[in-house]
């Protein structure tokens, strides 16, 4: 039985791997990637490599064994119809019997638009058969603290939220818990709401940024249409803006404050506080 994770060279899925090999033996771990030669690395560890590619169903056949435990992360290609991506993994899955599929979500409330292609997965998962897990993550710290130097530069926080908080977690946090799904039992046909411990607001985001840089930021709430416009400004394509901008307005609505503690419980620890992120991201 392998443990199969597949986006493995990506943000997330990198973290995954790399807290797996504390736990299993790297035979049994199979990396899922496109590009084979960003996961050299990983095969000198002793991983498995498997090149397989969303948009080439061909490329799963035989792939997966059964009884293996995949973890789906979904992919990130907006314009290339994601459900009908995850669509081949689920199908190669359900195809092979493995014992579980945990697939990253979106939570539950959110109505963004982001969380459409997520629905729809669910909606495929479940009628597949297959035994699933679903980890409905929220938002990422590194959303915010990669991007600190137009902060820093202009010293503002620009955001369309609001008033509205957010539970965020660091990708470590929520790698730690897919790989407690995959390595534990138990999981099966369970959906897991999964955020920080805390929830935090754009101001004392900010805040925390002043006090740590020893620079004076501040929080500037636009409209939503604006932070598109500023988004699409700094290079970003436009529909990727408009969904960005669309999560915002969720923030506003509280649809990403996650208070359910299925974050912290499933990784063993305290999530990823404000205070540590931006710590981090400025040491970096």
């Amino acid at each position: 039985m392998s443990i199969v994770v597949t986006g493995a060279t990506g943000k997330l899925g990198r973290h995954v791997v790399e807290q797996l090999l504390e736990k299993v033996p790297a035979e049994r771990i199979t990396a899922v990637v496109r590009d084979e030669a960003k996961a050299a690395d990983l095969a000198e560890r002793g991983v498995r490599l498997a090149v397989a590619d969303y948009n080439a169903p061909e490329t799963f056949d035989g792939l997966f064994a059964a009884g293996d435990k995949v973890l789906l992360i979904s992919g990130n290609e907006f314009d290339k119809g994601r459900p009908a991506q995850h669509k081949v993994v689920i199908d190669a899955a359900a195809a092979a019997g493995v014992a579980l599929l945990a697939y990253t979500s979106a939570p539950g409330g959110l109505t963004a638009a982001l969380a459409d292609d997520h629905r729809a997965t669910e909606e495929i998962l479940l009628a597949s058969g297959v035994p699933y897990a679903l980890l409905r993550n929220g938002w990422y710290f590194e959303n915010y603290t990669e991007n600190l130097a137009p902060v820093l530069a202009h010293g503002a926080v620009v955001q369309a939220a609001g008033d509205g908080r957010v539970s965020a977690a660091s990708r470590a946090d929520y790698a730690a818990a897919a790989v407690a799904v995959l390595t534990g039992e138990g999981h099966e046909n369970k959906t897991y709401e999964l955020g920080g411990d805390e929830s935090f607001g754009f101001a004392e985001y900010a805040a925390e940024l002043s006090r740590r840089t020893g620079r004076e930021i501040t929080y500037t709430p636009v409209s939503p249409e604006a932070f598109a416009g500023i988004l699409t400004g700094a290079g970003l394509p436009e529909v990727f803006a408009g969904i960005l901008a669309a999560v915002d307005v969720s923030v506003g609505k509280g649809e990403l404050v996650v208070s359910t503690g299925d974050l912290s419980r499933l990784a063993g620890r305290p999530t990823t506080t404000l205070t540590e992120a931006v710590a981090a991201a400025v040491e970096a």
